[in-house]
C-alpha cells in the first residue's frame, strides 16, 4: 500500500510538472511570426481580434494564443485600438498588453486641405472616425461655436502638419485635440504680433490661407503678407484670386477672367472690401508666421513673373502692375493656357 501510494504520488507530481512546463510553454515562449500592429474596432469581441490576427499571419500559434487568452480572460475584455506586437513576445505580453489597453499612438498626417470634405477624406481612415463621422461633427457649428467658430472659421482650426493621436479617436476628440493644437501654436507672442496688426487669430488665418493658395516660394510669403496688410490698411479690395475659386467651389482655375469675378459671394474679394468669412483653406504655419512677420513696405500690387519661376513682381502704381501683368498674360497665351 506504501508503495502504491509512493507510486501515485510521482505519477501526480510528475502530471503536475508536465502540466507546469505545457502551461509555461504555451505562456512564456515567444509565439511571434512577424511583428505587426493590429487595429481592434470599438465592439470587437474576441472573435474579431484572433481573426485579424491569424489573417495578419502574426503568430506562430493561433490556438495556444486563444488558450491563454481564456485562461487570462481576455475573452471576456477586449478593447479597441491600434496595438503593437513585436518579434520575441510570448502570448502572455502579447495578452498583457491587449487586456492592459495600451495603444500605440498612430501618426496623422494631413496637408494640403482646401475644405472640409478633403479635411475629412484625408483624416478619416487614419483613424477609427472615418470621413462621414468627422464631416458631420465639422457641419454642426453647434459642435464648436462655444468655442468662438463658425462653420466658415472653423477651417482655421486643423494647422497642416503630422500628429500623433490613439486610433480609437472619434470626431469630436479628434476637434478637440485639434483646438488644442491650435491653442498652443497660438501662444502669447504670436498673439501680441497679431494684436500689433490689429488683427485676430482667425483673421490671420485668413490671410495666411490665401497666401498658400497664392504663392509657391516661401521666401516670397512675407512680402505678399504685407501687400494683402497694405490693402486692408487702406480700404482696397484684397482683389486674391484664391477666393474666386474658392467662392465658384473650382480649384482648377489656373486663370482667373473677368466672368469669374462676377460671381455673387461674399468671397469674391474683387467685389467686397475687407476679409471674407473666413480661410479659404487650412492655413500652414508658414504662411501664419509669414503674417506675423510681415514685410513693412508700400508695395500693394503683385504680378507672377512671365517665367514661370514662381516669384513676383511687385509694384506701388497700377501702371506698373500692369504692364507685368500683360506680360504674364502674353506667356499664358503663348502657352494656349486660357482657363
Amino acid at each position: 500500500m506504501k508503495r502504491f501510494l509512493t507510486i501515485l504520488s510521482v505519477t501526480g507530481f510528475t502530471i503536475l510538472a508536465v502540466a507546469a512546463i505545457v502551461i509555461w510553454y504555451i505562456m512564456f515562449r515567444p509565439n511571434v511570426a512577424d511583428g505587426k500592429k493590429i487595429f481592434i474596432p470599438s465592439g470587437a469581441g474576441f472573435d474579431t481580434v484572433t481573426d485579424s490576427i491569424a489573417s495578419g499571419g502574426i503568430l506562430k500559434n493561433i490556438v495556444s494564443f486563444s488558450v491563454v487568452a481564456r485562461i487570462k480572460h481576455y475573452d471576456r475584455y477586449v478593447k479597441p485600438g491600434c496595438y503593437t506586437i513585436k518579434r520575441g513576445m510570448s502570448n502572455n505580453s502579447i495578452i498583457n498588453i491587449l487586456k492592459s489597453g495600451r495603444q500605440t499612438p498612430v501618426k496623422v498626417t494631413f496637408n494640403n486641405v482646401r475644405t472640409l470634405t478633403d479635411l475629412a477624406h484625408k483624416v478619416g481612415g487614419q483613424i477609427e472616425a472615418d470621413s462621414s463621422a468627422i464631416m458631420h461633427f465639422l457641419s454642426d457649428p453647434r459642435n464648436y461655436q462655444a468655442d468662438g467658430f463658425t462653420h466658415e472659421t472653423i477651417i482655421s482650426v486643423f494647422i497642416p502638419d503630422t500628429y500623433e493621436l490613439y486610433w480609437t479617436t472619434d470626431a469630436p476628440q479628434f476637434y478637440r485635440r485639434m483646438l488644442s493644437e491650435f491653442r498652443s501654436f497660438w501662444n502669447e507672442e504670436r498673439l501680441k504680433k497679431a494684436g500689433g496688426l490689429h488683427l485676430t487669430p482667425v483673421e490671420v488665418s485668413i490671410i495666411a490661407s490665401i497666401i498658400d493658395d497664392e504663392v509657391r516660394m516661401s521666401d516670397e510669403k512675407p512680402r505678399i503678407a504685407g501687400v494683402y496688410l497694405n490693402r486692408l490698411r487702406i480700404g482696397m479690395p484684397l482683389q486674391a484670386c484664391p477666393t474666386i475659386k474658392f467662392a465658384l467651389n473650382d480649384f482648377t482655375i489656373r486663370r482667373v477672367l473677368d466672368e469669374h469675378l462676377k460671381v455673387e459671394s461674399p468671397y469674391n474679394t474683387y467685389r467686397y472690401r475687407g476679409l471674407p468669412p473666413g480661410p479659404v483653406r487650412c492655413p500652414s504655419k508658414i504662411s501664419l508666421d509669414a503674417v506675423l512677420n510681415a514685410e513693412k513696405h508700400d508695395f500693394l500690387y503683385f504680378a507672377a513673373k512671365a517665367d514661370f519661376s514662381g516669384y513676383h513682381h511687385f509694384s506701388r502704381t497700377l501702371a506698373e502692375h500692369n504692364r507685368y501683368a500683360s506680360e504674364y498674360h502674353r506667356e499664358l497665351n503663348r502657352r494656349d493656357i486660357y482657363r
